[in-house]
């Protein structure tokens, strides 16, 4: 997608006809959505959904061109680019290829990936400027040397962000990333993991990997110092809230199964079992790569992803450098084999046992299923879990309608949730947090209660019936590859 302003033009022009008629129908009620949607809303919705469900897909390659233009550094935030070293020594690598094994229930099929150095930026609040302000000319070590002069809670953010595991990066998140930074009075490290289709699982699994573990033992020359895990949350929206989970998923398993009484990392040893972090959150996190949840179909008319293929309508995507890799597979990514794996589609996890407090947060959108099954079953094991889902609201909303009530409480008890689960107390006083769910209606967000351990639609048999069926369906060549992804 061309983003100047000729190339803009060309693409909202002919969409002005498509315009009026939605905010004509609005007007006059014979929308669907007219009850629960303001008109600012409607618009934007069909918008995008117009853009994403294009019969004609984008190269991927040029679809994640357009989604790495960096915005530049202005305004409300401090920002550090980084790089944390490779260790050298393999056992991070070593221990993630031993748990997929241990999770991995059928003949699972993928790359053992290099470990490489990860790109980052830490995040803060720049208070008493303009939202035009441009950055100081500063080295990147005073960056940060600014940013943690603002910082007033011990909470540390690692954040990953959206993007369908094959777009974008820290630099399209840096204001919502920002403004969790702000509401928390602390601070984020947002990851550049590696993307796909160039990087297959778990590429970006050792690299969120890698980075948590260099918050807890920082490699020579970083400029923090070592972030006990009670003060870690994981963050992320979309494909970044997948990685959150599956990170958390891999760290458990590694404790359940591991042999291990260290992982050496940068010339010094962390011992087994590994810390847990303070806590989670995903915004509207993506939990099953098969999409195979009721949700996919029942509540489309909320969103704005595009919904499943029919067997009428296979889409594949146009084929160029990235696609289709070399050798060839069936998601962009993973192999079709791991599409069940729990460290790929956290859905499948059958264990959340010792898990860290949770927090989750979806619109009434297609991915609203998965991420009630996965908060039921951790709740029903002991974890503590906060629930939170917005009546006719769509995929990451709170990112799009900052402006509405949903979304600006969707950040607040975002934000709440991080700072109070890594609240900085004494060792014999625990953070007094139960597990919650609450409903909040359209427009008004007046809170109805909702039982998050009853929250699941479907049994975790059922679950597990669903995945495996829309698993072959795509081998078959039943259902396409663009199934799943926005075609721009």
């Amino acid at each position: 997608m061309d983003t100047s302003p000729l190339g803009l033009l060309r693409v909202f022009a002919p969409k002005v006809p498509f315009i009026l008629k939605t905010a004509l129908w609005h007007w006059l009620w014979l929308s669907p959505t007219s009850s629960k949607w303001d008109l600012r809303t409607e618009i934007t919705v069909r918008i995008i959904r117009s853009l994403l469900d294009n019969p004609i897909p984008t190269p991927l390659a040029k679809q994640q061109r357009w989604s790495l233009r960096d915005p530049g550094i202005k305004g409300k935030m401090w920002i550090s680019k980084i790089t944390l070293p490779r260790p050298d020594e393999e056992d991070i690598r070593d221990v993630l290829v031993e748990a997929i094994a241990s999770q991995d229930e059928g003949e699972g099929i993928y790359t053992v990936p290099p470990i490489m150095p990860v790109e980052a930026e830490w995040t803060g609040y720049r208070a008493n400027v303009g939202h035009d302000r441009q950055r100081l000319d500063l080295s990147e070590a005073q960056h940060y040397e600014k940013l943690m002069a603002e910082v007033t809670n011990p909470v540390t953010i690692l954040y990953f962000h959206g993007g369908a595991h094959f777009m974008m990066d820290p630099a399209s998140h840096r204001i919502p990333v920002s403004r969790l930074a702000h509401l928390t009075n602390g601070r984020c490290l947002s990851v550049r993991y590696r993307l796909a289709p160039q990087n297959s699982f778990p590429c970006a699994l050792l690299d969120a990997f890698q980075a948590y573990l260099s918050l807890l033992l920082p490699p020579p020359g970083s400029f923090h110092d070592a972030v006990p895990a009670k003060h870690i949350v994981f963050a992320g929206d979309s494909a970044g809230g997948n990685i959150t989970l599956a990170l958390l998923q891999l760290i458990l398993q590694i404790n359940r199964s591991s042999s291990r009484t260290v992982l050496n990392f940068h010339g010094r040893c962390i011992d087994l079992p590994l810390p847990v972090p303070a806590g989670i959150a995903g915004n509207s996190a993506w939990a099953d790569i098969t999409r195979c949840m009721p949700s996919i179909t029942s509540n489309a008319q909320w969103d704005y992803l595009p919904p499943p293929m029919t067997n009428e309508k296979i889409s594949t995507f146009p084929h160029d450098q990235t696609w289709p890799t070399d050798p060839p597979r069936g998601d962009v990514y993973c192999d079709l084999t791991t599409l069940c794996h729990p460290l790929v589609s956290p859905l499948a996890a059958k264990d959340w046992t010792g898990s860290c407090p949770m927090w989750f947060c979806y619109g009434e959108e297609m991915l609203a299923d998965e991420g009630k099954s996965v908060a039921s079953l951790a709740a029903q094991q002991g974890v503590t879990v906060v629930w939170e889902q917005f009546e006719a609201m769509p995929h990451c909303f709170s990112m799009i309608f900052d402006q509405l009530a949903a979304g600006r409480r969707c950040f607040k008890d975002w934000a709440d949730f991080c700072a109070r689960v890594a609240n900085d107390t004494d060792e014999e006083e625990e953070v007094k947090l139960e597990t919650k769910g609450t409903w909040f209606a359209a427009k008004t967000c007046k809170e109805t209660d909702v039982d998050v351990r009853s929250l699941a639609v479907c049994s975790q048999e059922e679950v597990a019936e669903r995945m495996r069926a829309r698993t072959l369906a795509r081998m078959q060549g039943r259902e396409g590859e663009g199934k799943i992804m926005p075609k721009l």
